[in-house]
């Protein structure tokens, strides 16, 4: 008797241990255009809502501003997306409905901003082509020199250049407006960077540039960096004595964005929480001009494009929310091992190799550079086509490596079917 006492006291130990265990955070991305038309019904969003909440989701990530200048709320400084390929949205208070359904299901709502992002190049909108063709960014292309965005065939994402005042101006106008018309728990800034590693060589980041380092460049743009030709046909970059500097300065100017978008953003709205979205490939980011770090993280000690300055302007420290893409099919380092190891993301000039390709080394790697600073393992389900068991492990991973989960779409996991998985995947991972 006394044995099963001591038995009986043990199991309810740990059964109090597994209920005192705190639950990470667990996202779900809805794309603003994937979504359109199963979104433009009051009906839909409840019964959507209430399936992430029934798989474990406890936040929602919304889209509220597009890649097309577009948002998804009545604005005084951006048109509002009322037609999405022909499909005409009901007027009604989408956001507030959204809040409304997450919070009476004790989940949270975070607005997602495209933020550089002001134009679409396949559809031809947005205030690049409308309004703003001054904001466009310049970018440096091999074989054709400095071209603005709106000359580049095929461009499918316009980007306007991050430096100029007015283009930060309209943007914080857009996460302060939204912050304080609606009962929201959060932004999160996505698109928040340059182009790629082409941009931006306008004439005014040019001058931005000299004034920084206090010296004129006489080569421009050669003495950042050269296109030169291969016999195959290719095209090599050939860096120049200032070009360390120039990515250096990139940063600075995306840093420097990130602190004013937090001081009035938490002037306007305290409580609303100030977040990002950005690639999990630290080595190669800073194509675009983001150093998602913490400050305590010196990556000149490790890497040849950094200077010294360089960590001065890691964010981190700057967010409330955070979470990077793991978008990848490896789960494991041991996989990722196994395969050619060749990765070329989404932002990347070139193909790279690295530990951090996968799942796993991408939550391990980010926890290094991040510190104390916390993290959510992001997941794009298209990666896992049809494959529910590589699916489940990197739901797994992404929730034991990191301090929370973050998927990207919602529609991938609606028309996969997918809730039954994710919902088993999310119970396995919190084990």
């Amino acid at each position: 008797m006394k044995k099963l006492a001591i038995l009986l006291a043990a199991c309810c130990a740990l059964a109090a241990c597994a209920q005192e265990k705190p639950l990470k955070p667990k996202w779900m991305w809805f794309d603003c255009s994937a979504n359109w038309e199963r979104l433009s019904c009051p009906d839909s969003i409840r019964y959507y809502v209430g399936k992430c909440h029934k798989a474990g989701i406890t936040a929602i990530v919304l889209d509220v501003k597009g890649t097309a200048s577009e948002v998804l709320f009545p604005s005084r400084f951006a048109p509002q997306l009322k037609e999405w390929k022909g499909i005409v949205r009901p007027d009604f208070d989408f956001v507030g409905l959204f809040a409304e359904e997450a919070h009476a299901r004790g989940m949270e709502l975070y607005g997602s901003f495209n933020v550089f992002a002001e134009g679409s190049g396949v559809f031809r909108r947005g205030l690049l082509y409308d309004t703003h063709p001054e904001w466009q960014a310049v970018n440096y292309l091999p074989g054709k020199g400095l071209t603005p965005q709106l000359e580049i065939a095929d461009k499918q994402v316009l980007f306007a250049n991050p430096l100029l005042d007015e283009v930060q101006r309209h943007e914080i106008d857009l996460l302060k407006e939204f912050a304080t018309s609606f009962p929201v728990d959060g932004v999160i800034l996505d698109r928040a960077r340059y182009d790629n590693i082409q941009s931006d060589f306008s004439d005014a980041s040019r001058k931005a540039f000299e004034a920084y380092v206090g010296e004129a460049v006489e080569r421009f743009p050669e003495d950042i960096y050269e296109w030169q030709a291969a016999p195959d046909g290719s095209w090599h970059r050939v860096e120049g004595k200032w070009f360390k500097p120039w990515i250096e300065w990139r940063a600075s100017v995306i840093y420097n964005f990130f602190r004013r978008a937090k001081e009035e953003l938490k002037a306007a709205a305290p409580d609303v929480k100030f977040g990002a979205y950005t690639g999990a490939w630290y080595p190669s980011y800073y194509e675009v001009g983001v150093n998602w770090a913490s400050r305590e993280y010196d990556p000149s000690q490790e890497f040849d494009w950094a200077t010294p300055e360089y960590k001065n302007y890691g964010y981190a420290e700057l967010l409330d929310l955070y979470t990077n893409g793991n978008y990848y099919w490896n789960v494991t380092i041991d996989e990722y091992r196994a395969s050619n190891g060749l990765h070329r993301n989404e932002t990347d000039s070139e193909f790279s190799k690295g530990d951090h390709l996968c799942v796993e080394g991408g939550c391990r790697y980010s926890r290094k550079l991040l510190g104390d600073n916390h993290f959510l393992g992001g997941m794009y389900v298209e990666d896992y086509k049809r494959d529910t068991v590589q699916f489940k492990r990197a739901v797994e991973m992404n929730l034991r490596e990191s301090d929370g989960l973050m998927i990207f779409d919602v529609v991938h996991i609606i028309n996969r079917g997918w809730w039954g998985p994710l919902r088993r995947a999310i119970e396995a991972g919190e084990q």
